[in-house]
């Protein structure tokens, strides 16, 4: 065996993307029986009913319209000052909580949770999520040495569980002084659930409770699908909720421009946080920049022009969202076929209200995934059960997928 040259906390790091390797074994099937005849519902691209990547046609010709300037300059650390203002107006639209706000420019939405778990989670200590979440979470928490754990998302009759949250809650800071908490909503991820106004009101009510006695409470939201959720500020009302919270809640969403402006590959977001207390935000803004510098240094101008250009003249983003509201509407109509189908056959699909993905329970995911094969329908095994991408699977090829899950699990898990 040949010795390893990696430093010791390193050595043993292994990248297992379920994800990636559903899609792999989907594009050698589409070479083999062509891509027709082929069910992909494994990645997170929008993808158009003919098959073909689907981008907002204004995004694409106000990017194409950039200097070249525009694209190759560096950008400050923190972000161009006129996208950070951008970003801060598109997180809360009118719904903007009473209190300090600041953002940091981050490669991504991942960038932003990168950011949130290094610098509001102790090392060592637990950071609490849903047992339905996006497995990268783990993977940043595995890099900035914290242990990611979970609630149960879910409670029998398919509702938001605010019991396990809250014996989750109760459970950490009865071993550790603060606690960050990640919530993925609205238009969760894989599930497509979004945590009502009533669950936000207990979610705080179990946070001040906590922040009454001491505890520093961090949470942060990742909002990375919330333009395919709804009205834009019927699906942000819940941050009105924010506002003058006590000072040792601190708030943070995570912002993407990858799905919301079909700029996936671009890879920009940022960090948002608002407080009561201004030195929170003056603290947030200034750790945040020292990480930035630490890791990327800064990231994509052009997308970050290419947003601020969008949002800065009307009668551009006026025709932007109707385009995106289209999209919006395409991939809701194939989620909603989905579940109207597990309805009529009875497939125990969980409760999709719009975004990306929908998913199923199942007690042994890869095997169905893998009895999917035989029907040319790939999705990805997740550990408590199979996620549906609604957003690259047309209406055509969705009809039928439900009864074909329900057909793989019963010969599966009997």
């Amino acid at each position: 065996m040949s010795m390893s040259m990696a430093a010791s906390h390193a050595a043993s790091k292994r990248l297992k993307d379920a994800i990636f390797g559903a899609s792999a074994a989907c594009r050698e099937a589409a070479k083999k029986y062509g891509a027709d005849k082929v069910t992909n519902a494994t990645m997170g691209v929008m993808m158009a009913d003919d098959g073909s990547l689907a981008s907002i046609p204004t995004m694409e010709r106000v990017f194409r319209s950039l200097s070249i300037g525009d694209y190759v300059s560096y950008a400050p650390i923190s972000g161009l000052p006129e996208y950070l203002e951008a970003v801060i107006d598109l997180t809360f639209a009118e719904q903007r909580p009473d209190g300090y706000v600041g953002a940091i420019a981050t490669a991504g939405g991942t960038g932003a949770i990168h950011h949130a778990i290094a610098n509001y989670a102790e090392r060592g200590e637990e950071v609490l999520t849903s047992d339905w979440f996006w497995g990268t979470y783990n993977v940043i928490c595995n890099e900035c040495g914290t242990h990611l754990t979970n609630f149960k998302l879910f409670d029998e009759a398919h509702a938001f569980n605010l019991k396990s949250f809250t014996e989750a809650v109760t459970g950490i800071l009865a071993r550790q002084d603060s606690l960050l908490i990640i919530l993925n909503t609205p238009a969760h991820n894989p599930t497509g659930f979004s945590l009502s106004e009533a669950d936000w009101d207990g979610v705080l009510g179990v946070m001040n409770s906590f922040a009454a006695k001491g505890k520093r409470i961090s949470l942060l939201v990742d909002i990375a699908y919330i333009d395919y959720a709804g009205e834009k500020n019927e699906t942000r009302r819940f941050m009105k909720k924010f506002g003058n919270l006590p000072e040792n809640v601190f708030v943070m969403f995570a912002f993407s421009m990858s799905k919301g402006y079909t700029a996936y590959g671009q890879r920009t977001g940022a960090l948002v946080g608002v407080s009561k207390d201004k030195l929170v935000i003056e603290e947030f803004k200034e750790i945040n920049k020292y990480t930035s510098r630490a890791t990327w240094s800064n990231i994509n101008r052009g997308a970050m022009t290419l947003l601020t250009r969008i949002q800065q003249d009307k009668a551009t983003l006026a025709q932007f969202e109707k385009e995106r509201d289209n999209f919006y509407q395409m991939i809701r109509a194939r989620g909603n076929l989905f579940m109207e189908e597990a309805k009529e056959c009875g497939l125990n699909a969980l409760p999709y209200m719009g975004g990306f993905f929908l998913a199923v329970p199942s007690a042994n995911p890869q095997a169905v995934c893998d009895k999917l094969h035989d029907d040319l329908i790939f999705a990805v095994p997740l550990k408590l059960g199979v996620r549906i991408a609604a957003c690259s699977v047309s209406a055509a090829k969705m009809k039928g997928v439900a009864a074909k899950v329900l057909k793989a699990q019963k010969a599966v898990e009997g």
